[in-house]
């Protein structure tokens, strides 16, 4: 054998060992997967536009955290528990997710919550609402970011409850029982009334016979307790049939702007709506909105905003605790105030909570707008500490009596 012969079979035996120190020290990624309805009634609300605040957050922190690369997985749960629990199930167990974030649908939501409990993984609910996540489902490894159904009855249920009687048209899943159930309930402590309502299934296009109803009943304001293109659909025809022109009210008891974009202003003006962030309300959320447009070319809405924030909060979390296992830095996550565009001095109650102000707003007239998505007018700030449901009152059993 000649000597570039046994040279040549040296380099290949020690090829693959020195390639093993070298696999060894490659750091693995934190992974982050943001699940959601990609292409469904829930979109626009969140959907990409949730994947390209994510990403947004990763680069603002600089793209890796403890010398680990920080890669962000999207996924579609099509408004399904099983689907999205199947998915969460494959992230976590083949490909190594630390966190899952966003998540519209809170029949989806609460299945995820369950998941993170058992497999010790945190849950950052952006855009999924039931207050049942913070109550008696919640969890030491679920967050609840941006709102919740409790809130939106504080700020759109109960400064028009006497406006009624109130008459209820609510999508048939978790999300719209608890947003009609935390509404009337705020209704009913301040004075007004409840005389009906109807549910209709998630994805309904024909509003016509549930708006019949509502308009037979004698009802002065109706709650929309849906989102998406599901109120958007009911908002429109309410409209065509003249609600409104008859003095019957509409409640959007859960709008976002894109909602108001699809409605135009012309139909949607006057309605009120609970917001816990608006692209326009200060140089800040104008400064990061514009960043966002560029890429979306959509205007973000709150649930996109708060994916955007709470995803930047856990990463500094996990530089802060030095590590990335869950007790350590929903710990370190609970211990830090979140200070940015999306909320001043927040802080994540031992339920889970996240608790910052939160905004009611008026749809602007259409002469009223003086620039692409200038849809809305501040009414007023409601401080974090009247908005959300008082710990004690919650249910949840991390919570000693």
């Amino acid at each position: 054998m000649s000597l570039r012969s046994i040279s040549a079979g040296l380099a290949a035996l020690l090829t693959p060992l020195l390639l093993v120190p070298a696999l060894a020290q490659t750091p693995k990624p934190l992974r982050i997967g943001v699940l959601n309805d990609m292409a469904g009634i829930y979109a626009d609300m969140a959907g990409p536009g949730s994947v390209i605040a994510a990403q947004m957050a990763v680069e603002d922190f600089g793209g890796t955290v403890l010398g680990r690369p920080i890669e962000i997985l999207a996924g579609d749960h099509q408004n399904k528990p099983d689907i999205g629990s199947a998915l969460v199930n494959r992230w976590i167990d083949e490909d190594g997710v630390d966190v899952i974030a966003d998540i519209p649908t809170s029949s989806v939501l609460l299945g995820i919550q369950e998941i993170g409990r058992r497999k010790n993984k945190l849950v950052l609910a952006s855009t999924g609402g039931s207050s049942d996540f913070t109550g008696k489902f919640c969890a030491p490894t679920g967050i609840h970011w941006t709102y919740d159904t409790y809130a939106l009855a504080v700020g759109t249920g109960l400064p028009l409850a006497k406006d009624g009687p109130w008459y209820f048209i609510t999508a048939d899943y978790a999300f719209g029982h608890a947003l009609e159930r935390d509404t009337s309930d705020a209704v009913k402590k301040a004075g007004g009334k409840i005389i009906g309502g109807v549910k209709h299934p998630q994805g309904t296009t024909d509003f016509s016979s549930y708006l019949l109803q509502a308009q037979s009943s004698g009802a002065k304001m109706v709650g929309i307790a849906s989102s998406g293109s599901d109120q958007i659909a009911t908002i429109k025809q309410a409209t065509e049939f003249g609600l409104p022109q008859s003095g019957v009210k509409l409640a959007g008891l859960y709008l976002h702007i894109t909602d108001i974009h699809a409605i135009g202003l012309q139909d949607a003006q006057g309605l009120i709506l609970t917001q816990a962030f608006y692209w326009d309300l200060n140089e800040e959320t104008r400064a990061w909105s514009k960043r966002f447009f560029e890429r979306h070319k959509a205007m973000p809405t709150m649930g996109q905003a708060g994916t955007y924030s709470s995803i930047l909060h856990y990463l500094k979390a996990v530089k802060a605790a030095g590590t990335a296992e869950t007790e350590k830095v929903a710990a370190q996550m609970k211990a830090t105030p979140v200070n940015d565009f999306f909320a001043r001095n927040g802080v994540i109650r031992e339920d889970g909570r996240m608790v910052h102000d939160l905004y009611v707003l008026e749809v602007k007239k259409p002469e009223e707008s003086k620039y692409p998505w200038d849809y809305l007018k501040l009414i007023r700030t409601i401080p974090g500490d009247q908005a959300f449901r008082p710990l004690a009152e919650g249910e949840c059993p991390l919570i000693k009596k």
